[in-house]
């Protein structure tokens, strides 16, 4: 595990029990803590509740696809930033352009190979990481080289 991620939160979301057994083993693992979903709605409703750093999402789940929550999670400005990895079985270009639109920053595809999980997570703590650190810095402005009217 990465120190400067000690304590990230991880929300696991597929509607396969076993998968997000398997996902959640995974996690736990790197020494980051795991927060499970079996659907759509129920990632929502916790996603409200728990501040996940970052969300693995499956696609493919009956009654709320992976896009539909998506677009949900984007739509509310307490889960908009989120950095969603999309799991799924598709391959295909358009699944991926879909899920590029609506603002998924990376995606994995099933089956799940632990080492490539670990570290398409750990970019994503990165990213936030570095993210937080650059809105953390003040702002200055050198008045000398200010372009005057």
């Amino acid at each position: 595990m990465k120190q400067d991620q000690h304590g990230a939160q991880i929300m696991v979301v597929d509607d396969d029990p076993d998968t997000l057994l398997i996902l959640v083993r995974y996690i736990r693992r790197e020494g980051l803590a795991a927060i499970a979903a079996s659907s759509g709605a129920e990632c929502l409703s916790l996603a409200r509740r728990h501040r996940a750093d970052v969300i693995l999402l499956d696609l493919m789940m009956p009654d709320m696809d992976g896009f539909a929550v998506c677009r949900a999670l984007r739509a509310d400005p307490a889960t908009a930033e989120i950095p969603v990895i999309m799991l799924t079985a598709r391959n295909d270009v358009e699944a991926r352009a879909e899920g590029m639109e609506l603002g998924v920053s990376d995606f994995i595809a099933k089956p799940v190979v632990r080492r490539e999980l670990a570290e398409r997570i750990h970019a994503q703590l990165a990213m936030l990481a570095a993210g937080q650190a650059i809105r953390a810095r003040p702002l200055y402005i050198n008045p000398d080289s200010c372009l005057s009217p």
